[in-house]
């Protein structure tokens, strides 16, 4: 698979050569010690734990929405152009947690949503993972503050210490 993204697909598609598991890209509440921490979430519902992969990022914008961000893909990652950049995780996950990370992202098939779940390539420790990201639209993002920097944990902190 190249940079392209895959937008339709079911759990099945997104098994990795043993069949169980998947990959995802957080970089928001899903982060470890974020309230929705993706160990956490997998933990309540008594599925197998993730399992860490490492810290990267991809091109992208970051922005505020209060309790939580969302991440724009820039379309210029492709074609040369200096981009943002988006700081997060990769986790293999088992498949039986995409239910709940698309419920915690607010993700219904045939539903409309802020959130969408896409395929993305994710460059991470030596290797291209496919990762499940969940991305907001351009127009989602028009009146919120972009997050400089682009990681969520950093940003967050900080601004909740000035708030302190």
């Amino acid at each position: 698979m190249n940079t392209a993204t895959r937008d339709h697909y079911d759990t099945h598609d997104l098994r990795d050569s043993q069949g169980e598991v998947i990959y995802v890209f957080v970089y928001g509440t899903l982060r470890a010690g974020e309230i929705n921490d993706v160990t956490y979430a997998a933990e309540r519902h008594g599925i197998e734990a993730p399992v860490y992969v490492g810290t990267t990022s991809l091109g992208g914008r970051l922005y505020d929405f209060g309790d939580y961000p969302g991440m724009v893909f820039d379309a210029a990652a492709g074609d040369g152009h200096i981009v943002g950049r988006v700081t997060g995780d990769v986790y293999r996950i088992a498949a039986a947690l995409v239910p709940v990370l698309d419920e915690i992202e607010a993700v219904y098939p045939g539903e409309a949503g802020l959130f969408v779940r896409e395929l993305h390539d994710v460059a991470c420790e030596g290797a291209t993972y496919p990762c499940i990201v969940y991305p907001v639209s351009e127009s989602a993002v028009s009146q919120l503050p972009q997050i400089a920097g682009g990681d969520w944990v950093s940003y967050r902190h900080a601004r909740d210490a000035s708030v302190a």
